[in-house]
């Protein structure tokens, strides 16, 4: 396993006691005036049903900014559906300034179908994400629910709950909504604490 020369420094300070300067979010996704207060959006892309969530990172939980779940009836052709997704994606980025995004990782599907049907959608929420600029990594869905629930085969109702519980939130969200901020919970997660495994980025 390789070490980057910023990660051992990172590490030899944890080891000395010394307390770990927090690094700037690297490429273009930090805007001007924005520094310290880093705002996420978290992706469940789903041709029929993506889920959005934006988080404020900031002391002592997160702030939410919006959620909701993009849906489209069963009748839509796929054309239809993929420009609702990049329409209603480009009018919450400009409407929440997004610092970074975080998207549910591809995972095994059995259906050819249904594979390539998810990566259309994937393919509409990753075009309006890099048309604004902002880094994009991706999460595996057993990571996001590690890192909510602490344990990668969790319920979606438990990754729910906890969802709203972490958010404070007075109702719980939809599960689509509620996927796509335990998504941003997690980014936000992994970029808080000192890890040898960076995010991956796309």
């Amino acid at each position: 396993m390789s070490v980057t020369a910023c990660q051992y420094e990172e590490l030899k300070a944890r080891l000395s006691g010394a307390r770990r300067v927090a690094q700037p979010v690297q490429g273009s996704s930090l805007r001007p005036g924005l520094a310290g207060r880093q705002i996420i959006i978290g992706i469940d892309p789903s041709l029929r049903g993506t889920g959005y969530g934006v988080i404020r990172v900031t002391k002592p939980h997160p702030v939410v900014l919006a959620h909701g779940t993009i849906a489209c009836p069963p009748g839509w052709p796929h054309s239809r559906c993929l420009l609702k997704i990049a329409q209603t994606l480009r009018e919450i980025t400009a409407k929440h300034h997004p610092t970074v995004c975080a998207i549910e990782g591809l995972f095994f599907a059995q259906n050819l179908q249904t594979a390539l049907t998810l990566g259309q959608a994937r393919g509409a929420a990753l075009t309006v994400m890099a048309e604004a600029g902002l880094d994009i990594y991706e999460i595996a869905p057993r990571k996001v629910k590690q890192a909510i629930v602490g344990y990668g085969a969790a319920q979606k109702e438990a990754v729910t709950k906890m969802v709203q519980r972490l958010l404070q939130l007075s109702q719980a969200p939809a599960p689509d909504a509620a996927d796509a901020l335990a998504i941003a919970l997690a980014h936000a997660q992994n970029t808080s604490r000192y890890t040898l495994s960076a995010p991956k980025k796309i």
